[in-house]
């Protein structure tokens, strides 16, 4: 049987979905990725609202800029991955991060879910009227890669960085062009 996946927003009903998503990427020893992953969520109404906020350039830390979060739902009640879009682009995002970070929860991962939710997210940076967009990542991350160029990316350019201890590679999607 083939699974029903869904980009949606962040809502509460899928709270012990995100709950076990977390754990899980956590018992994984992983960094949280992508960054809306690592904000508190005990009180998970505020982070809800934050996220919306945030989505409208309200209550933006310095140096971000608006970005909305997205859930890939699998069968209408599991999370598989999250994703994030920038609205646009600041110098420390054109050097890494770009418009889009996803992360797959680890159980789920070689499974396709990487490909359909960098898809459905460039559908949604059409939404809110971007041409193209960066889309980075580590050298190393051979599967991520894969993805963004199984979507259109065109790759730019890498450097390391010190940050990290990695080097980053950039590549470009025009979204006219996205699979």
């Amino acid at each position: 049987m083939q699974a029903s996946l869904r980009l949606e927003q962040p809502w509460r009903g899928l709270q012990e979905s995100y709950r076990g998503l977390i754990a899980e990427i956590e018992a994984a020893g992983e960094r949280r990725v992508p960054f809306p992953l690592s904000y508190a969520f005990e009180d998970f109404d505020a982070m809800l609202a934050k996220l919306e906020g945030e989505s409208r350039g309200v209550g933006l830390p310095d140096g971000f800029v608006p970005h909305s979060a997205f859930w890939l739902v699998r069968n209408g009640n599991e999370i598989v991955g999250v994703s994030s879009l920038r609205h646009r682009l600041n110098a420390k995002l054109l050097r890494e991060g770009g418009n889009i970070g996803y992360g797959i929860r680890p159980s789920a991962r070689r499974q396709g879910f990487g490909r359909e939710i960098l898809k459905q997210t460039l559908s949604r940076a059409r939404d809110v009227g971007l041409a193209r967009v960066l889309v980075t990542c580590g050298k190393g991350n051979v599967g991520s890669a894969r993805i963004i160029v199984g979507n259109g990316g065109a790759f730019e350019s890498e450097e390391f960085i010190e940050e990290r201890n990695e080097i980053v590679q950039r590549y470009w999607i025009e979204l006219e062009k996205a699979s």
